[in-house]
């Protein structure tokens, strides 16, 4: 493994691992992955990454408001190779996110170290996007694997529940939708939970904690893992 100099990497760029083929960087949450429409919006994780590796390429996407790992690569090729591990769900990806109210552990997750999955199809809300909702006749197949971490309050004294999350499908939003659709949206959520829970946190509390996949190049298997900063 090659990690820059800490002195070399520009301001609020976090580089958890660099080889001569990709990147993970582990991105701050109000921060955009890609350049947005306007000139407010040209300072994103691609363009702080270009100032150190100009070759760095997007491959996948985290929302603005999630913080957490996020694959870069270095070559053409190798964001081909690493898109299409990503399509073949070759990637396993985790999450930690901080849910309003008590969150009782899926009855059916006894004897599969307390996982249960959430099977909720989602779609685009067009008369309120960038909006998802759920949609059983028009929405695409969404499956999400969760498991409850702790139990606690909030500085409020208001009840939370921390989960581990780990998506199948890769829609937009879409663990923030299913949480929302289990009556358990995310702490700080501007967009799925309503103006008291969106007050209980200063950001969405949704931090991607584990990329997990194979080399594209070498084949070795590669597993990172960054702690959720809530």
């Amino acid at each position: 493994m090659a990690l820059p100099d800490a002195a070399a990497v520009p301001p609020g760029l976090a580089c958890v691992y660099a080889d001569d083929d990709l990147l993970v960087l582990d991105k701050p949450s109000g921060l955009l992955c890609v350049p947005g429409r306007g000139p407010d919006k040209q300072d994103c994780l691609s363009a702080r990454a270009q100032q150190q590796w100009p070759d760095a390429l997007i491959v996948h996407r985290l929302d603005q408001a999630t913080s957490g790992l996020v694959l870069m690569a270095r070559s053409p090729a190798v964001q081909r190779s690493l898109g299409h591990a990503f399509a073949q769900r070759q990637v396993h990806k985790r999450y930690q996110a901080v849910v309003a109210g008590t969150l009782a552990p899926p009855a059916d997750g006894v004897g599969t170290g307390g996982w249960g999955v959430i099977d909720l199809p989602i779609a685009a809300d067009w008369e309120r996007r960038p909006l998802r909702i759920i949609d059983a006749e028009h929405g695409k197949p969404s499956v999400t694997e969760w498991r409850v971490l702790a139990v606690g309050t909030d500085g409020s004294g208001s009840p939370t529940t921390r989960v581990e999350l780990q998506p199948v499908t890769g829609r937009t939003h879409q663990l923030r939708v299913h949480l929302a659709a289990l009556g358990h949206p995310i702490l700080g959520d501007a967009l799925y939970a309503d103006a008291a829970v969106q007050a209980r946190a200063p950001r969405l509390l949704l931090h991607a904690t584990r990329l997990a996949f194979d080399h594209p190049r070498t084949g070795e298997a590669l597993q990172f893992s960054a702690p959720a900063p809530f």
